[in-house]
């Protein structure tokens, strides 16, 4: 990224009667301010921000910290930011109490805004970007348009109903959340697996190198946009193409 760009950020708190949701991006990696601790309520279980556990990393380019109080959940949107290059920090508190439905809806609600936000107008960018990628036998695939069309389709083949604390039928539920919110189109394919892990951390990886690509700036096209219509920026499902 040249020195004349502008780093790509964005805040958003998403609190309702079931969750309270806290999503703090840079889709260009780099430092990250803390979560504000003043504007949720924070039960003893949510760790310090600045305690390392399980879905924390620090290095010179990026930083990245998560934590909804699912595991595993935690794992694939840390796998998401890293792959993708973003510095990013996540808190949810949610109604565990109940399952896991509306903490992880919710999260990736409020990190499908984050991301929009962060792109603003979507001018200079690449727009379109796929990627397979393997874990062991497993191999994904993801393509995804900057559309300002959100469109969610996905295969997964999930052999068992839960991955450590996450409902299986939650992670597509996830991702077309993350593309309404986002307003992206997006397709994710799991085309082969043994393992439902392997298949899960597959199809978030291929997803994090495929938006990482269609989020990418293009040299000398700065100021412009990719689409007959002239404009990316529109909401709602309008025809940009």
């Amino acid at each position: 990224m040249g020195p004349s760009l502008t780093v790509r950020t964005a805040l958003v708190e998403r609190i309702t009667k079931e969750t309270s949701v806290q999503v703090s991006l840079s889709l260009d990696g780099g430092p990250l301010d803390l979560l504000p601790d003043d504007t949720i309520e924070l039960p003893a279980s949510v760790p310090d921000q600045k305690v390392k556990h399980h879905a924390s990393q620090d290095t010179a380019h990026q930083q990245v910290w998560v934590w909804t109080g699912i595991g595993f959940l935690d794992h694939m949107i840390h796998a998401l930011a890293k792959h993708g290059g973003w510095s990013l920090r996540v808190r949810t508190v949610g109604d565990l109490a109940i399952d896991d439905h509306h903490t992880a809806e919710d999260t990736f609600l409020a990190l499908g805004e984050a991301v929009a936000r962060a792109l603003g107008d979507r001018k200079g960018i690449a727009r379109f970007g796929d990627a397979y990628a393997p874990l062991d036998e497993a191999l994904a695939r993801a393509v995804v348009d900057i559309s300002s069309r959100p469109y969610f389709v996905g295969t997964f083949g999930f052999q068992n109903a839960m991955i450590g604390a996450l409902a299986t039928q939650m992670i597509p539920h996830c991702m077309q959340s993350f593309s309404q919110t986002a307003s992206i189109t997006l397709h994710v394919d799991v085309l082969r697996g043994d393992n439902d892990h392997h298949r899960a951390e597959a199809a978030f990886k291929s997803l994090a190198v495929a938006l990482k690509k269609a989020t990418a700036r293009v040299a000398g096209m700065e100021g412009e946009v990719i689409s007959t219509k002239g404009v990316l920026a529109g909401f709602g499902g309008e025809d940009q193409s």
